[in-house]
């Protein structure tokens, strides 16, 4: 079965649950307000581990991705109580981290290639989409690659890899939509990106990514068929 664009997958099945954790954000952020340690430590583990794959997309390493999530609690630590509510908490929270993230990133490597920032998006959206908007070929389902695959450490390891040999955009939207499980609005708003800039690098980065899937277990099988083919050394 194929997942629809605007549908999250993961966290969130609903316009409704979005809707609930917004509400249980904004009771968070009162008590985080008021000292309450316990609700910081709530939010911490509700969002760090999402918080670090959007970071190392940023700067593709573990510990410095870490390092952007410290300097991130930091930061909305001294800043949460000029914290406005003119979008969720979760956007203000990421956003915050992806700044953070730049910086770091700009610290380490200078700066990033300007290919990397757009890529290819614009110049294929005219050849993804039809003149209303719809796709002319959907993206392909990650549920193509057979589920025991997927599930393997190995499997997880090599669609990291995967991911990591994306441009920066293209990676950061399939870590948000398809690993994190945001809505389409959540990563536009994150992102300052239109919805057509959206579906179009989410595309992008599905087709890229399942075709180095594809490629590596079709690899791989064939590595087994021929070790079972040759038998057991003597």
């Amino acid at each position: 079965m194929r997942e629809k664009d605007d549908k999250p997958t993961r966290y969130f099945n609903s316009a409704a649950d979005q809707s609930s954790a917004e509400r249980d954000d904004k009771s968070l952020v009162r008590n985080i307000r008021a000292g309450d340690e316990a609700s910081f430590a709530e939010v911490v583990s509700r969002y760090e581990r999402s918080m670090i794959g959007v970071a190392r997309a940023y700067v593709r390493d573990q510990a410095l991705a870490e390092e952007v999530v410290q300097e991130t609690w930091l930061a909305v630590i001294k800043g949460i109580q000029g914290f406005k509510h003119r979008s969720s908490f979760k956007t203000w929270l990421f956003s915050i981290l992806v700044n953070q993230a730049k910086k770091r990133a700009a610290r380490e490597i200078r700066k990033w290639p300007g290919n990397l920032l757009y890529g290819d998006a614009e110049q294929t959206s005219t050849d993804c989409f039809d003149t209303s908007g719809e796709w002319r070929s959907e993206p392909p389902s990650w549920d193509l690659t057979p589920e025991a695959e997927l599930l393997s450490n190995e499997a997880v390891e090599q669609i990291k890899t995967v991911i990591e040999s994306l441009p920066l955009q293209q990676r950061i939207v399939i870590t948000l939509r398809d690993l994190e499980g945001w809505a389409s609005d959540e990563v536009c708003a994150l992102m300052q990106i239109t919805s057509t800039n959206q579906r179009v690098l989410l595309h992008l980065a599905r087709t890229k990514a399942q075709q180095k899937l594809e490629w590596y277990f079709t690899e791989r099988r064939k590595t087994e068929a021929a070790s079972e083919t040759e038998g057991p050394k003597s």
